[in-house]
């Protein structure tokens, strides 16, 4: 999962906004630390060693400000409006704010304690009042569409053009063509939905944090490998319960609980615990809050023009239409429930000869799975995580980053952290600073869960040289002091798809920041990321980097073989599992007109109308589902995945058929040269069309996933 901060730029991308009115700073930059330009090495870094909740407040009223001062600047000029005077101007305008958050991300997303979700819930309703006074401002965005009406004829580069027109649609997408009482509405609007995200996520984690699954006898832990009891030894002792063995309501912690443990009681409990995120009848339970959600942004579509907010929302992506980005889904979903009604049955077919006298239930689903692919491939994932060392994948994904694009990294330690998990490298291209990287890979209170990349600065060339900040986050369960932490096969996949963001935002070569890196359409930013997946499973990554934590040997040549042959093993569980989610996004946002929605009954109603295999749950049940809850930024889009997976599986096919396979230079440059340096600067259709030489096919997703092709695909 890729998180995106809405401040990230100052561009009408972030929509940083301001009033009318010249305004008197609330604080000046050398108050407080978090407003003022960042010094130090690599252009300035952020200054995590300065951060506190207490300072965040002040330092977003200074900041905003600062940018009402500049807004004013460029709205009282006399003189007619240019793209320098106007377009420039404002792209240069929000730099204060965009500060400011960083700092702030990085806090309510990994250091979330009490204070800060105290400070967050006051604050994003004011940062969402202060985003509409932007695009409310009348004589901003008459003097931005003056120029936009003259794009054609002002003599700008191609690059400008594509500016004008991204910030004048981000404007009228968001209303700043309303009458006075829309725009007052919808100002309400948008403040009620900042407050209920906020509410949300942290419901969310309050979940994840207070109920955890404790076992307490080497009877509980049959199954499980050495290696996850270490773990949960570990988390148990920092839990002050040495002796015991903990697991917590994570993903990356229960996963694995239910893969190994032969302990069905056990997977019940642990599964139900998991899956009952937001949904236990407490204080943190998010049904209500969903209800509410969807109810404004209906309302908020309508305001805008809208038949329901996933018009709203595909209109400017790739998909332009709820029934295009549903016809994708619904081609994938019936071919995918159909080979897991086969893996249940080779399922059962294992649990029968245990002498079960169950059927397969969501609980097993992974459990036997594994005991049917160690059956059917001789493929143990026990064998196979012994070579999949953390630190050792972490150097892959860098070297093969150096094969693709010429990247070195050199950890640093002179730069701030917010954590002392926290580290951080600097990328170098030959003798060129590239950026920087950080990587927070251990759970801990505080930290949601899950896997993504954020960015704290981007890159640009609009006022200089200015290079990228990104940052990659995990949530991996450290084992013993000094013993290298293992993860699985899907964990080492996870690693390499989240780098994909951050090779998207370090490999960004273009002038403007609201055009940079992976500010891309939402349906086209997962392209990156899921092509970048493709590396783990080459023989050079292999051979290099895993390896054996005792032995120190690579992985045999025939275990690799045995991974190569399994590549399409149990895709209709995970193709299911997403599928479900994304049909639930997209149909829950089409019915959504004004009415209050209970999302669990429309769970049940979905999951029956489409056919969903009753051994499997949604990957996001609605109450966990933060994706498109705790924000906007996959709201009506979490069909995003496929989507790109249909650019990815076509693009790979390209390396296939390379002399030089996926290291193949001429195509890496392509690569480079087409997707992953141009940013938003060139329409992402046009983007992929460049690279592959004709449009997206779906056949070689159907191929990658070992689903029927449909003719002609």
């Amino acid at each position: 999962m890729k998180r995106r901060s809405f401040l990230a730029a100052a561009s009408a991308t972030a929509l940083m906004p301001m009033t009318t009115k010249a305004a008197t700073p609330a604080a000046t930059a050398s108050d407080n630390p978090l407003v003022a330009p960042w010094t130090g090495p690599y252009g300035g870094v952020p200054p995590f060693d300065k951060a506190r909740p207490e300072l965040f407040a002040g330092a977003f009223e200074a900041a905003m400000a600062d940018q009402r001062q500049k807004i004013f600047a460029l709205t009282a000029k006399r003189s007619a409006p240019t793209f320098e005077g106007v377009i420039a101007a404002f792209e240069d305008s929000g730099r204060a704010p965009a500060r400011v958050y960083a700092p702030f991300g990085v806090f309510t997303s990994t250091m979330n304690d009490a204070a800060m979700q105290k400070v967050e819930a006051e604050t994003t309703p004011k940062l969402a009042a202060f985003n509409d006074e932007i695009v409310q401002n009348e004589q901003l965005f008459a003097r931005i569409k003056t120029v936009y009406d003259a794009r054609e004829t002002s003599g700008l580069t191609p690059e400008q053009k594509r500016l004008v027109w991204v910030i004048y649609n981000n404007f009228a997408r968001q209303g700043a063509a309303l009458d006075a009482g829309k725009k007052a509405r919808l100002g309400q609007i948008n403040q009620a939905l900042a407050s209920l995200y906020t509410k949300f996520s942290q419901n969310e984690l309050a979940d994840e944090e207070g109920y955890v699954l404790t076992l307490e006898s080497e009877a509980d832990l049959a199954g499980l490998p050495d290696s996850i009891r270490a773990g949960a030894a570990a988390a148990a002792e920092e839990k002050g319960q040495k002796g015991k063995w903990l697991f917590t309501n994570t993903r990356s912690s229960m996963e694995p609980f239910l893969v190994y443990s032969d302990r069905r009681d056990l997977r019940e409990k642990g599964w139900k615990m998991w899956v009952s995120r937001g949904d236990n009848g407490n204080a943190n339970d998010n049904k209500a809050v969903i209800t509410d959600i969807l109810k404004l942004r209906a309302e908020k579509a309508q305001l805008l023009g809208f038949e329901t907010y996933a018009h709203w929302i595909t209109a400017d992506n790739m998909a332009k239409t709820p029934d295009a980005a549903m016809n994708l889904m619904m081609q994938v979903w019936k071919p995918a429930v159909a080979r897991v009604h086969e893996e249940v049955a080779d399922m059962q077919k294992v649990a029968d000869a245990e002498g079960a006298t169950f059927k397969i239930a969501p609980w097993d689903y992974r459990h036997y799975a594994e005991k049917v692919r160690k059956a059917r491939y001789d493929l143990d994932q026990n064998v196979v995580k012994p070579y999949l060392q953390l630190e050792k994948l972490r150097e892959a994904i860098h070297w093969a980053a150096g094969q693709l694009y010429g990247f070195t990294f050199t950890q640093v330690t002179d730069v701030p952290v917010c954590h002392p998990d926290v580290r951080v490298w600097a990328v170098t291209k030959g003798a060129e600073r590239v950026g920087l990287w950080y990587f927070d890979p251990y759970a801990r209170a505080g930290k949601q869960s899950g896997a993504w990349m954020s960015e704290y600065r981007t890159q640009e060339t609009f006022k200089g040289v200015v290079t990228p900040i990104v940052s990659n986050n995990c949530n991996f369960v450290k084992g013993k002091p000094g013993e290298p932490v293992l993860i699985s096969w899907d964990d080492a996949v996870t690693m390499f798809h989240e780098f994909g963001h951050a090779l998207h935002g370090l490999n960004s070569s273009v002038t403007y920041p609201t055009l940079a890196g992976t500010n891309v359409a939402r349906d086209f930013v997962e392209f990156p990321s899921q092509l970048n997946e493709h590396w783990l499973p080459t023989k050079p990554v292999l051979t290099k980097f895993a390896v054996h934590y005792q032995t120190g040997q690579p992985i045999p040549d025939e275990l690799v073989a045995k991974i190569e042959k399994a590549h399409t093993f149990n895709q209709g569980f995970s193709t299911v599992e997403y599928l479900s989610s994304a049909i639930y996004d997209m149909k829950i946002h089409l019915a959504a007109k004004g009415q209050a929605i209970d999302p669990a009954a429309f769970e049940t109603a979905t999951m029956a109308e489409i056919g969903m295999p009753s051994e499997i749950v949604m990957r996001h049940r609605p109450t966990q589902f933060g994706h498109i809850f705790s924000g906007d930024g996959y709201s009506a889009g979490y069909y995003n995945y496929i989507w790109a997976d249909t650019l990815t599986a076509d693009a790979a096919e390209a390396f296939e058929e390379a002399p030089g396979g996926f290291y193949d230079k001429a195509l890496a440059k392509r690569l480079h040269d087409d997707i992953m340096s141009v940013g938003n600067t060139i329409e992402a259709g046009e983007a992929f069309r460049r690279f592959r030489g004709r449009d997206v096919k779906i056949g070689a997703l159907m191929r990658n996933r070992g689903f029927p092709v449909p003719p002609g695909a």
